[in-house]
């Protein structure tokens, strides 16, 4: 029996399924916008169809990474900033599974920056959720890629001298195929950019403003939050790169100035890293992890598949 014989099977999903029983009730501080991604996320699997057993969660290190121990799904917590390539790994083992990668500012936008770079450019069909609240909040407050220049920490008492990365423009830049940014204050949009992100087939980017009232009590709640899709004063193709990119460049400098535009950015069709590897032949329709529990399964080795070095 396989422990992947669930995906695909059709029935009535509830979203307490998603809610583990060892541990329900998640420890973030009172007002913490990390709960805001959870609830999201978990109204958001059911409405697209899937189960617990057809979704793998791999977070990162800080607060955002206890994301996979409130919520009941497979789950792989990796070291600081390492979330994607654990993710990257699963997808290519068992593309039948929904990954989802979460991470905080800090660890996908600085340690882990490499690794978001390569893995939008290549294009894997997963999810990744950025928690950005402008701070380092598990180690208590130092300055992350996200504060904004002059902010006071512990790491910068005299005032950051960096300015802040652009994570929108970062994406796009990059290679993802899904851009968007919404905020724990809003969770309607929220969970509906979540479901979208699930559904594409490609690397999505979701950058989600997650207020901290612990260790960032000078940082803005994100509100009040303008849904550039709504607004008759923003007006552009999100399928256009270019509007796009001038689009997040305009969010990107708001945010500092006191405006929080949220909504989709950018969606391109460009075929994933799974799609493109298995029309190349080097990548299996049956899922590389059903040989654990197949006795007759013929094992392949990489020195069988390359020709001997001359």
């Amino acid at each position: 029996m396989s422990a992947f014989n669930a995906i695909g099977d059709e029935r009535e999903i509830d979203r307490d399924e998603f809610t583990p029983g060892l541990e329900p009730q998640p420890t973030w501080c009172p007002g913490c916008g990390d709960f805001g991604v959870l609830k999201a996320l978990k109204q958001a699997l059911p409405e697209v169809g899937l189960t617990p057993e057809e979704v793998l969660t791999v977070t990162g290190i800080g607060c955002s990474g206890k994301l996979n121990s409130y919520l009941d799904t497979y789950g792989f917590h990796t070291i600081h900033g390492r979330s994607l390539p654990v993710a990257r790994a699963a997808k290519l083992a068992n593309d039948g599974l929904t990954v989802v990668a979460a991470g905080g500012d800090g660890d996908g936008y600085g340690i882990g920056g490499n690794h978001f770079m390569h893995t939008a450019r290549e294009n894997h069909d997963m999810t990744y959720i950025v928690f950005n609240n402008e701070v380092f909040g598990l180690t208590k407050g130092q300055t992350s890629p996200t504060s904004p220049k002059g902010h006071t920490s512990k790491t910068t008492p005299h005032g950051n001298a960096k300015s802040p990365i652009r994570p929108l423009s970062l994406a796009l830049t990059s290679g993802a195929t899904y851009i968007a940014r919404t905020a724990a204050v809003n969770p309607n949009q929220a969970k509906e950019i979540i479901k979208e992100a699930i559904e594409h087939d490609g690397f999505a980017h979701i950058d989600f403003l997650t207020q901290c009232p612990t260790w960032n009590k000078d940082a803005r709640q994100y509100v009040p939050y303008v849904d550039v899709q709504e607004s008759d004063d923003y007006d552009f193709d999100i399928h256009d790169r270019k509007e796009a990119q001038e689009m997040m460049f305009e969010t990107e400098n708001a945010l500092y100035e006191g405006t929080v535009l949220t909504g989709r950015y950018f969606v391109d069709e460009r075929p994933s890293y799974q799609q493109q590897k298995k029309e190349l032949g080097e990548m299996p329709e049956e899922p590389l992890a059903e040989r654990y529990f197949d006795d007759d399964a013929e094992w392949e080795r990489s020195y069988d598949l390359l020709e001997r070095h001359k």
